[in-house]
């Protein structure tokens, strides 16, 4: 069992608002302190979800992009600024996170990820949360946390539209994967790009908030689960709706149980 540090008198007072909460308290942040998240992308989901993540306490945020600052991302990205162009992403995070909160242990892994080292880097961490902006990265997460038995948080955005769901099917029956609702990953000319077919900028403030606040319910075991739930917003509606998600006994992914091969 991981042994949860002791308050300093600065921490109690920057987290106040959390530990007067009766589902937190003192012990629960200092589990938050304790935890390790790895964000995936620090781009429009990224930006919010590493701010609030890195506010809240989360002793280490790893955070994972190959990509540089442009113009075109700061309508929505917000964690970067006009003077951070032509800056790696993950550098621009580390330093607006620095200030943030430098008690916060930032983790830059500046490049792509891939399925040679997806293993080696979410290893690393309790808790994954999936920023990504392409379905071949979504699934390779999905697998791999799976197989690893880590927790996904997954959102995405497009237009006004977005979604958040849970994954953790290695806990079993009522806990399925992403492959469940989606078993094979969809054309690149079924979905476009949010640089095809454009994004609201405050619809990813609204969904990586969702994100931050699913990872910090999971780390500390608190409220429902939306493991088994995709959330969707519609902002031009201004509405939540909810799906229920099965898991599929033939899925690709989790039909069978961890370790065991076909």
């Amino acid at each position: 069992m991981t042994t949860l540090p002791d308050l300093t008198e600065p921490q109690i007072r920057r987290y106040a608002r959390h530990i007067v909460l009766a589902e937190i308290g003192g012990v629960g942040q200092a589990r938050l302190i304790a935890a390790r998240v790895l964000v995936v992308g620090a781009g429009g989901l990224g930006a919010p979800l590493l701010q609030y993540l890195a506010a809240a306490g989360i002793g280490t945020l790893g955070v994972i992009d190959h990509d540089i600052v442009d113009l075109s991302n700061l309508q929505r990205q917000v964690i970067h600024r006009t003077a951070d162009i032509g800056v790696s992403k993950v550098e621009s995070a580390r330093r607006a996170l620095a200030g943030i909160n430098p008690e916060v242990k930032v983790c830059p892994h500046d490049e792509r990820l891939t399925a040679d080292n997806a293993e080696r880097i979410i290893a690393g961490y309790d808790i994954v949360a999936d920023g990504s902006d392409n379905f071949a990265t979504r699934y390779l997460l999905n697998d791999v946390c799976y197989r690893l038995k880590k927790i996904l948080v997954s959102a995405a955005i497009l237009r006004f539209d977005g979604q958040i769901s849970t994954y953790k099917a290695f806990e079993g029956a009522g806990h399925p994967c992403l492959r469940c609702i989606f078993p094979g990953v969809p054309s690149e000319d079924a979905v476009p790009s949010c640089a095809q077919a454009g994004v609201l900028g405050a619809l990813a403030g609204t969904l990586g908030a969702l994100q931050a606040t699913e990872v910090v319910k999971e780390i500390l075991g608190i409220g429902r689960s939306l493991s088994g739930k995709l959330v969707m917003y519609d902002a031009l509606a201004g509405t939540f709706d909810e799906m229920a998600i099965a898991k599929q006994p033939d899925c690709p992914t989790c039909g069978k149980p961890v370790g065991k091969k076909s």
